[in-house]
């Protein structure tokens, strides 16, 4: 795989080890040209380490700039995509994990900051949702957070398990749930993200 985002190719790693016709399997609501569509041997662990051909990518700088052209499509398939060239890449989970939360304010006031592992900072809010999935299996949450458009990064636990020591609890209003129960959630940048649900008594 050649595939150049200003300078360097996906196989660089630090000296220590440490416009073709349009396809219909392309994606389809990505306001970007069509480029000849490469194979890239490219991999995301759910962890959020770069794999290149199996190894890991071990400068970090690299994996931030190909983040830079990380796009997904509608299907829900991830791509690399740059003014020449474009190919879909295999991501575990989520593209990014959020690493590290900060917190400033209070109530509905309260701004919760996040970091990821490749140095992105957002604060949640009506422009970086916080959502809650729920293994279908185990029930258990796996939380995430937008960082920009459809790519996500899952918030490691220990970063939950500190929203959650910060939560607040407030009653559902009729409609939404079933009847009685009550929402535990954090409040960002005026925005209530719940993170789950109490039953009623």
């Amino acid at each position: 795989m050649s595939m150049k985002v200003g300078g360097g190719s996906a196989n660089d790693k630090h000296p220590d080890g440490g416009g073709g016709p349009d396809r219909s399997n392309g994606p389809s609501s990505l306001p970007l040209p069509h480029p000849e569509e490469e194979s890239y041997d490219i991999r995301i662990a759910r962890d959020g380490t770069w794999f290149h051909n199996g190894d890991p990518i071990r400068r970090i700088e690299l994996a931030k700039l190909f983040s830079t052209v990380l796009k997904r499509d509608d299907a829900g398939d991830y791509w690399l995509i740059t003014p020449v060239e474009r190919g879909r890449i295999v991501v575990e989970d989520s593209p990014f994990v959020a690493v590290e939360m900060t917190v400033s304010g209070s109530g509905a006031d309260q701004i919760l900051s996040f970091r990821t592992n490749l140095d992105h900072w957002v604060e949640a809010g009506p422009d970086h949702p916080i959502r809650v999935a729920d293994h279908p299996e185990t029930g258990e949450p796996s939380p995430y957070i937008e960082i920009k458009s459809r790519l996500e990064a899952r918030i490691l636990r220990p970063v939950f398990y500190d929203m959650v020591e910060r939560a607040e609890t407030r009653r559902t209003e009729a409609g939404q749930t079933e009847a009685g129960e009550t929402e535990v959630g954090v409040w960002s940048n005026k925005v209530f993200f719940a993170l789950g649900r109490l039953p009623g008594d």
